[in-house]
């Protein structure tokens, strides 16, 4: 069940979602625990959503576009597009 407070939601890339190195360094870098890897595939904990600040670290750690922050409250435009 979804938090009916959420702001955001999160989608990942499937070559970046089942790839180790990239669970590994996903949740290594999000400061509030948004990612966990799960037998070397990313899992969204999806309690921790509300908690995202919006610092881009998961954006920057994957290939352009491969992990994408949708902002539920601004018309679902996307963290990090132009």
């Amino acid at each position: 069940m979804t938090p009916e407070a959420l702001f955001i939601n999160v989608e990942v890339a499937p070559e970046v979602a089942s790839d180790p190195e990239y669970a590994a360094k996903l949740e290594e870098v999000c400061p509030v625990d948004i990612f966990a890897a799960d037998d070397g595939r990313v899992r969204i904990v999806e309690e921790n959503l509300d908690e995202c600040v919006l610092c881009e670290l998961c954006l920057n750690a994957t290939p352009p576009g491969t992990v994408r922050v949708i902002k539920l409250y601004d018309n679902g435009a996307v963290l990090g597009a132009t």
